[in-house]
């Protein structure tokens, strides 16, 4: 079982904030930021005990550092070249290596390898790095489905697949900012 089975609690930031509250005499919008911080570092710590009890990590299950660009390459491939995508294309720049990039170096830390984003860029924020792009239940499904179909194209295992697509699944949809 891959530590990526978990549910992440840092993609539920929203269960833990409460609107309106404001601890103490804090700014608003600090209580819900300490809540969502103190919340990512649970998480982080599960995963890192998690770890522990668990030696292989999906970055070493799917094939290291070749493997997940692989799939990067084939994501973009995909994105660019399949018209069930071109939502999804629009939102890139002209040129998507910088994009690919940025994707290598996030899931190669998400999966349990260098964790090559931190160090270049600091917290991946998510959500806050795409709130600039209007996401939605279709922006979502496109990437999900692109995603899908490079993991596939690449000849990673079906379990392997699986447990990543929950993922996967469940970090889109959080990204959503916009109704429909």
């Amino acid at each position: 079982r891959s530590h990526l089975d978990l549910q992440p609690l840092a993609t539920s930031g929203e269960r833990f904030s409460t609107p309106g509250r404001q601890a103490g005499g804090t700014r608003p919008g600090q209580f819900q930021q300490t809540r969502q911080c103190a919340a990512q570092e649970t998480h982080a710590l599960i995963i890192r005990e998690y770890n522990m009890e668990e030696t292989t990590t999906t970055y070493e299950k799917i094939g290291g550092e070749a493997a997940v660009g692989k799939l990067c390459d084939r994501f973009y491939e995909l994105m660019a070249t399949v018209p069930q995508f071109k939502e999804l294309r629009a939102m890139h720049p002209e040129d998507l290596q910088g994009s690919r990039d940025k994707l290598f170096m996030f899931l190669s830390g998400w999966m349990g390898g260098p964790d090559l984003f931190v160090e270049k860029f600091g917290h991946p924020r998510l959500r806050g790095r795409h709130m600039p792009f209007a996401i939605g239940v279709q922006e979502r499904d496109q990437w999900v489905a692109c995603m899908a179909l490079a993991m596939e194209d690449i000849g990673l295992s079906e379990d392997l697949r699986k447990g990543l697509l929950s993922n996967f699944f469940h970090t889109a949809d959080f990204m959503r900012n916009k109704e429909g």
